[in-house]
């Protein structure tokens, strides 16, 4: 399978776009075993074999009632809350694939120009590296079919590059400088991927890490890049959370564990069975568990990040940054089905140190799913003040901070949304992937150069000039998208800090990408100068 820049985020959004994923805060591993069920379920069982029978034997048309009995599952599980799910087997290898830690395919990172489809990277180690794929390459036939100019999309390179490992794949390749295509068999073999997008000294004492959801491998990565920080100086942290939808609940737990001396809570949960009921307690085997800390959260934080977050500000072990975060407070166990399809279904409420569910309100369906979308238009990106709490919600953290229930993490400094940082020609530009191509072009022809000075020299000299920008204003024209002049005037810092990042991350990798495009995260720039704030914490104050 090919995973188009999966270590990164790698396209910049309007701010109202939002994901959360079906797996969000999953227990991990489940089976449906249990043959026995009450009269109850018998009874509605037998209604629902009635109806199915009628209709196949008794409806004008011919109908597959397979698709009828899938659809009334999705429906009934919807009706419970926004997070039970089904997944049919046809979709579950992909659903789980995100939170695995690693898929199953060729080892690149590609990327879609003018409908073709072109090596961004041989992922180091992975078999396209091994037989010698190169970045710039460009794959016009898997197995005899035509990929180029046939209205290639991502989900059609993933179907013709996907598969089990040890099964065989042929490409051919054109190549820059060669006149016949190349072919090239490869053998598909497992590919790690990482939660952890970025880690980086920010100054002598500051340490950054970016998470961007909860696999199975989040724990491990987190302790890894913490090891290098300490060993690179670090003597405070900015762990940000935002924009991740959650993933395992146990890793948010041994996540937060590292952070939290032994003994205080993390998190408990309460379900309809007792089996469900659990409490999570640090450990003594946090690897920093006294240095400064800032947690940055937004509206994209759900689930395993607000158990984190959650976590750390009941303690008043960390100061939470940003805006209020998504509100999930539900918690689902995938149970495997005869067919190989899953059910996700909510088993038990978390509930953070002090005794709150984070979960927003999900008795209207459609309400819920427009809830970020009221929170922008009520101006909540805006105004911390517009936030309002119920009272009866109200909890007390261990040193006595007043936080809230119902809805969220609410962080203890508020940093609006920054407007100036909006662009529609930036978003065009963007979505049809000219910005991506440019940076991805610019850094082939000047790799050489730019890796001979460094990338020390390059963060802090390097300039994307007009005559780039003037560049990247005719290649948008080439994809039928009108210049804008006024719009790349007035928002020129945003493009000039994201092709600048960009490129860094074609001339050296995606660990190279956020440094560069932080300069344009307000809530980390604002994080950095609070860390005198910390102090307040442990008094209760703030």
């Amino acid at each position: 399978m090919a995973m188009e820049n999966k270590n990164s985020s790698n396209q910049i959004s309007l701010p109202l776009v939002l994901c959360i994923g079906l797996a969000a805060g999953v227990l991990i591993g489940a089976s449906l075993n249990s043959k026995s069920t009450s009269g109850e379920v018998n009874k509605d069982i037998q209604k629902l074999r009635e109806v199915l029978t009628l209709v196949k034997k008794e409806y004008v048309d011919d109908t597959k009632t397979d698709g009828l009995v899938e659809d009334a599952i999705i429906h009934l599980l919807a009706r419970l809350d926004p997070h039970s799910a089904y997944i049919s087997s046809r979709d579950r290898v992909s659903a789980n694939e995100d939170l695995k830690g690693n898929f199953e395919g060729i080892g690149i990172e590609f990327n879609i120009f003018h409908d073709t489809l072109v090596v961004v990277s041989a992922l180091s180690g992975g078999p396209s590296e091994a037989v010698g794929l190169r970045s710039g390459d460009k794959i016009v036939k898997v197995n005899d079919s035509t990929v180029a100019g046939v209205n290639l999309t991502n989900r059609d390179v993933q179907r013709h590059l996907k598969g089990p490992k040890g099964t065989e794949v042929k490409i051919e390749v054109l190549r820059r400088n060669k006149k016949e295509l190349i072919v090239f068999t490869i053998v598909r073999d497992k590919i790690p991927q990482f939660s952890v997008d970025a880690s980086y000294m920010i100054d002598q004492e500051i340490g950054y890490i970016k998470v961007n959801r909860f696999s199975q491998t989040t724990h491990e990565e987190v302790k890894s890049a913490m090891t290098k920080l300490r060993k690179e100086g670090m003597k405070k942290l900015v762990l940000d959370l935002q924009g991740n939808p959650g993933g395992y609940m146990d890793q948010a737990i041994s996540v937060a564990d590292e952070f939290l001396p032994a003994g205080e809570k993390i998190v408990f949960t309460n379900g309809q069975e007792k089996k469900y009921n659990e409490n999570a307690i640090a450990t003594s085997e946090g690897d920093f568990e006294k240095g400064d800390l800032i947690v940055l959260v937004n509206e994209g934080s759900a689930s395993a990040s607000e158990i984190v977050s959650g976590a750390l500000q009941d303690n008043d072990r960390a100061l939470v940054v940003g805006r209020r975060s998504f509100g999930k407070g539900l918690v689902q166990r995938p149970f495997d089905l005869n067919d190989g399809s899953e059910v996700r279904l909510t088993i038990s409420r978390y509930y953070t140190p002090s005794g709150r569910s984070i979960q927003k309100p999900y008795e209207n369906n459609a309400d819920y799913d427009k809830d970020i979308i009221k929170r922008y238009k009520h101006g909540e990106f805006f105004t911390a003040d517009s936030v309002k709490f119920n009272d009866s919600l109200k909890y007390k953290t261990l040193n006595g901070r007043t936080v809230y229930g119902g809805g969220g993490i609410m962080p203890d400094y508020f940093v609006p949304l920054d407007t100036t940082l909006t662009s529609q020609y930036f978003n065009e530009l963007s979505y049809a992937n000219v910005l991506r191509e440019y940076a991805f072009n610019y850094g082939e022809q000047n790799k050489n150069a730019l890796e001979k000075k460094g990338f020390r020299d390059y963060q802090e000299n390097f300039i994307v000039n007009d005559n780039m920008l003037m560049q990247v204003v005719g290649l948008g024209k080439k994809s039928k998208i009108p210049a804008d002049l006024k719009d790349l005037n007035k928002n020129k810092k945003l493009f000039q800090v994201y092709l600048k990042a960009e490129i860094a991350r074609r001339v050296w990798d995606n660990s190279h990408f956020y440094p560069i495009f932080n300069e344009t995260n307000e809530v980390l720039q604002q994080a950095i100068k609070l860390f005198d704030r910390i102090p307040d914490l442990n008094r209760g104050k703030m």
